[in-house]
């Protein structure tokens, strides 16, 4: 064999140790495919695997544990709430409030005042019925007893869209549907208790929230099955200042607390406004309008909000989607501010951290959209960033606890996952998915997501907490 014979054997030999070598690199540096609890809880809820995407990845990054569909653009229902409040945190900061203000362009004497009163709004997601009633306790303790004039309702500081709370589910009565609005009062909602009265097999239903004119028409009959979903049983109807029950009220639920937003904004001030004025000795002479504040008016009295890292523990516990409507606007740094304005704020922060999130579409930050989208490797860097960003704390202590409390209370509590993650839900028609941060048996922390779209989603829990099971013994 002559000498370029055998530096060809040579070179051929080591070429081949090279592809191999390369191989075995390459399987390891590839994550492992779905663990087989999760595809066997897939095949058991017949969910096609294509319909499902995840990620498992440390916190300290490196190469996924998991990955499965990782960049297929998914509906991420109420997940979508872990963007708009991390922007939230980094953009506002964890100490942002918002002011609501009561103005008037005339100077009150001796208890009256004749000209009239401005209600300036800035999309405080928290004024609700104690917060408003004591803003007008302030009036009556300045000596404020008697409005000559009219309220004018300032709602200025969002632009105004149109909104149908029709139009997602043809629910426009329940309060989750309501739009977004910066003089936003009490989630424009009222409180109703239903109580059984097994007694006289009647339905009692008690007036919670203070509203000026309102009447019930409580045809609800008392029924005998279990308590089971009881508020679908349930049909509302609204004839101006007339709300109609109708429908079946199990004897066994006992007493529940039923909201509904029947009005358009305005009313539902008005209607509030008028009783809790009334309520505190104050008379009221004039009418109830939209419009805004002229810039010489002057302050009469303010309500601060709580700090949103406080409020955001609320939006993600509990999954409120018209607060995470109000945050998703307020991120437009312009006034009045609009969804678009809040994109592309989100957009510039994303890039100004070096993430790349080509498939993020975030229609109003809340997730109760059929149009957003988010890919589970996107919301994973995400999630990888706020774990080494300074406002961490505030967003994972915003998070359900699994097993323990928020919308994960009574889910995972007899597992190991119980008490060891931090997670958000999302529950659409059609989606089931969950996301955040998960130990595991030595208490390594996991960024995890999990995102089912699909036809059949309602089935997926199983496979969700098949994932989190798995995860939390390895």
């Amino acid at each position: 064999m002559n000498r370029a014979t055998a530096w060809r054997g040579i070179v051929g030999r080591w070429g081949v140790a090279c592809v191999l070598l390369a191989s075995f690199a390459g399987s390891i540096a590839q994550p492992a495919e779905l663990p087989a609890a999760v595809t066997q809880a897939l095949n058991e809820s017949g969910i096609a695997a294509r319909s499902l995407a995840v990620v498992v990845q440390s916190v300290d990054g490196g190469a996924p544990l998991v990955s499965h569909n990782a960049r297929q653009p998914m509906n991420p229902a109420s997940v979508m709430k872990l963007v708009t409040t991390y922007a939230g945190l980094e953009l506002l900061g964890p100490a942002f409030t918002w002011r609501t203000e009561v103005l008037s362009d005339r100077t009150p004497n001796s208890g009256r005042l004749d000209g009239h009163v401005y209600l300036r709004g800035s999309g405080d997601p928290r004024l609700g019925l104690e917060q408003f009633w004591l803003l007008l306790r302030q009036l009556r303790a300045r000596g404020l007893s008697e409005i000559g004039g009219d309220l004018v309702l300032d709602r200025s500081a969002f632009a105004p869209a149109s909104h149908n709370p029709g139009d997602f589910d043809n629910e426009p009565l329940r309060p989750y549907n309501a739009g977004p609005d910066a003089l936003l009062v009490n989630l424009k909602s009222v409180r109703l208790s239903l109580l059984a009265d097994a007694a006289n097999k009647a339905v009692k239903v008690i007036v919670d929230t203070p509203a000026d004119g309102l009447r019930i028409e409580n045809r609800l009959s008392l029924g005998r099955e279990a308590c089971g979903d009881w508020r679908e049983q349930i049909r509302p109807q609204v004839s101006g200042s007339t709300l109609e029950l109708n429908g079946v009220f199990p004897a066994a639920c006992g007493e529940k607390a039923l909201h509904l937003a029947p009005w358009p904004a305005n009313e539902q001030v008005e209607s509030l406004f008028r009783a809790l004025w009334r309520e505190l000795g104050g008379s009221f002479a004039g009418r109830v309008r939209e419009g805004r504040t002229p810039a010489t008016a002057h302050t009469l009295a303010v309500h601060e909000s709580p700090p949103l890292g406080e409020v955001i523990r609320e939006i993600n516990k509990f999954s409120n989607n018209v607060m995470a409507r109000q945050v998703f606007l307020t991120l437009d740094a312009d006034r009045p501010a609009t969804a678009d304005g809040a994109r592309r704020r989100i957009s510039a922060w994303l890039h100004g951290k070096g993430l790349q999130a080509p498939d993020l579409a975030i229609e109003n930050g809340s997730g109760l959209s059929r149009s957003e989208r988010i890919s589970a490797d996107s919301l994973t860097q995400i999630l990888r960033a706020a774990w080494q960003s300074a406002v961490m704390p505030e967003l994972i202590s915003s998070l359900p606890l699994a097993g323990v409390d928020g919308t994960l209370r009574k889910r995972l509590n007899d597992s190991s996952t119980s008490g060891r993650a931090h997670l958000k839900t999302g529950y659409l028609e059609g989606v089931r998915a969950i996301a955040g941060y998960a130990l595991d048996s030595r208490q390594r922390r996991w960024i995890v997501v999990c995102l089912i779209n699909d036809p059949k989603a309602r089935l997926g829990k199983p496979v969700i907490d098949a994932l989190l099971s798995w995860l939390s013994r390895r």
